[in-house]
């Protein structure tokens, strides 16, 4: 029952907010932290990518370099795909396109990595 009183309290809160923005037609303001917030979240995905890759490098200098350049081409091209997808007008056929170059870059650095730990 405590539960239910905190979710109505939460969306009084967010009406609270809301009305005060749209009173205070602070509608810039707000797209200007949205547009602060995203670059912010590609930042914390290039530090995440950035400490993985400190994490492992030694063990990547070790491989072949067509894996080298499989595995860092297909990290580039997910941070090309977030980055784009970040700053253009979103679309249908735009979540489309991403997610299936998302998914394949993806699926090249995981074959990559499997391949180059795989002991036979």
């Amino acid at each position: 029952m405590s539960s239910a009183h905190r979710t109505l309290r939460g969306f009084a809160i967010l009406i609270l907010v809301s009305i005060a923005i749209v009173a205070l037609r602070l509608e810039a303001t707000l797209t200007v932290l949205y547009l602060i917030a995203k670059i912010a979240f590609l930042i914390a995905i290039a530090f995440f990518c950035y400490f993985l890759w400190r994490e492992h490098r030694s063990d990547i200098d070790t491989w072949p370099t067509r894996a080298r350049w499989v595995f860092y081409g297909a990290a580039a091209l997910i941070v090309a795909d977030v980055a784009a997808l970040s700053f253009i007008s979103e679309t249908g056929l735009d979540a489309v396109a991403f997610l299936l170059v998302l998914a394949a870059g993806g699926f090249a650095m995981w074959r990559t990595w499997r391949d180059q730990h795989t002991y036979i």
